[in-house]
């Protein structure tokens, strides 16, 4: 087990070698709100197949998984720094960055902030804003007073399209229960740290290759709001996923792969 303390916080990474060569190009990860690091383990193998070499750095953000959930609220701003001393400490640059959802948020502040650590982008199902501050404090509220079971369900129509409730109920209730048994410490502060934050005018600047990917069935972060984003970035490719909504990873992770490794080809990124 990889763990990096970063002021009082132990932070759980996995650094992963798909081949028996270590100078493969290197791709991180950061999740989304309520899950860890598991969320990405339907791609790797598609991944993998199409990037021969590729090596995957992935960790559990601040109060999710098994990384500290520490005292709540969060800044956004404090989820960026702790992926640049990730990175920095291991001694990495000129990754290829991949987010979901926050994780997207993260990845976008990496990359206006540190463009030395950052080759490209992948933004999957997320947005420089997401939600209203109204909206963040209901659920951070909610989820104080009764628990994270309590908006599991509703949670759950917004994560997944119909195709996938319908035929992967068994699957469906393994995510449930990764949202329902995430610290709720950690899910409020994030939730604090979604509301707080606006990357609009940063974003705007960002220049370098960046693929946005969303499902078409996203009831979190819809296409409009994620292409919206889109038309920030100079140059950024706007994808949409059929039958998958906000998980695209886990819904059609063949199909992201696809796209992903298509991206980073055309750009001489692998």
């Amino acid at each position: 087990m990889n763990v990096l303390n970063i002021d009082g916080c132990r932070i759980h990474y996995s650094l992963e070698s798909t081949s028996q060569d270590a100078s493969g190009p290197i791709m991180v990860f950061a999740n989304s709100l309520g899950t860890d690091f598991r969320v990405w383990n339907p791609l790797l193998p598609y991944l993998s197949a199409a990037i021969p070499g590729i090596r995957f750095l992935r960790y559990d953000k601040r109060g999710h998984g098994l990384s500290t959930a520490t005292p709540a609220p969060y800044s956004m701003q404090r989820h960026i720094d702790d992926l640049v001393v990730l990175l920095d400490s291991l001694q990495l640059n000129q990754v290829l960055l991949c987010g979901l959802s926050v994780g997207g948020v993260i990845a976008q502040g990496v990359a206006a902030q540190r463009p030395d650590l950052v080759k490209a982008l992948v933004l999957c199902d997320t947005a420089h804003k997401i939600g209203t501050e109204d909206g963040w404090n209901t659920r951070i509220s909610l989820v104080r007073e009764q628990g994270l079971a309590t908006i599991a369900d509703n949670i759950m129509k917004v994560w997944f399209a119909r195709d996938y409730h319908a035929n992967h109920q068994d699957e469906l209730q393994l995510w449930k229960n990764m949202l329902i048994n995430s610290p709720v410490e950690g899910y409020v502060g994030t939730c604090a740290a979604l509301r707080d934050n606006d990357l609009t005018a940063s974003t705007s600047q960002l220049t370098l290759p960046t693929l946005c990917v969303v499902g078409e069935e996203d009831g979190s972060t819809p296409p409009a709001l994620v292409e919206s984003m889109a038309q920030l970035i100079k140059g950024s490719r706007f994808v949409t996923l059929p039958d998958a909504a906000h998980i695209p990873c886990a819904e059609q992770p063949e199909a992201l792969a696809g796209h992903i490794a298509t991206f980073f080809k055309e750009n001489g990124l692998v």
